[in-house]
């Protein structure tokens, strides 16, 4: 299970890339989970991570499925099958291929800023899967690896207790905040599908994978 660490208004605005104003906002209006110590908005890691994954769940943002197209965001040659027993080393190995990418102009601020975001709170979301993602100005356009590991990754922090095979990794441009938001909750829908994530983690090589994933289109609960 996750920690319990006390956040700050600027940690929780950095983890979910909005301004501490917005992040205030919603505190004040009891629409994100928030306690004040004195005069202090403080936030529980594991309420506001419940919170991030209770709102990829309802899929508010179905409405918009149509404008996330698997093949233009996915290709075979950013698909990895992994074989490292912990976050770290397959996070690092997945960014090294994402950064291959031309649409990503930085591939040390990738890394970095990759395993800051998990360090900051986890991106695992439940049944063995985990979706870490990044803005950055050094990317300009949004693309997508996807990691398939041949054994559990133990150490991500989950809600259910469940360890990772599955990782697909985004990364946007700064300025893609919607579509950004868009596809985060697009895989998080699409991988609820127990089929789907059985036949991801059977397939042999990276064109099975892409041709599974493009073959359910349909979000499945």
């Amino acid at each position: 299970m996750i920690d319990d660490d006390i956040l700050t208004i600027e940690e929780v605005a950095k983890y979910l890339r909005v301004s501490e104003r917005t992040v205030y906002d919603w505190a004040q209006k009891g629409e994100i989970p928030s306690g004040k110590i004195g005069t202090v908005w403080r936030f529980k890691k594991s309420e506001i991570e419940k919170w991030v994954n209770d709102r990829l769940a309802t899929n508010k943002m179905s409405s918009q499925y149509a404008s996330v197209e698997v093949e233009n965001i996915i290709s075979p040659d950013r698909i990895l099958f992994l074989n490292y027993a912990t976050k770290r080393d397959a996070l690092l190995a997945l960014s090294d291929k994402l950064a291959n990418a031309p649409q990503i102009k930085n591939r040390q601020e990738l890394a970095s800023e990759i395993l800051k975001r998990e360090d900051l709170m986890s991106t695992a979301i439940g049944r063995g899967i985990a979706i870490p993602h990044v803005r950055l100005s050094s990317v300009t356009d949004l693309v997508v690896a996807v990691g398939i590991s041949q054994t559990d990754i133990i150490d991500f922090q989950t809600l259910d207790d469940q360890p990772v095979r599955l990782i697909f990794m985004i990364a946007a441009a700064y300025n893609q905040h919607a579509y950004y938001l868009q596809t985060l909750s697009f895989f998080s829908a699409k991988l609820k599908n127990k089929e789907l994530r059985d036949s991801l983690l059977s397939a042999k090589d990276p064109h099975e994978v892409y041709t599974l994933l493009l073959g359910h289109d349909t979000v499945t609960n």
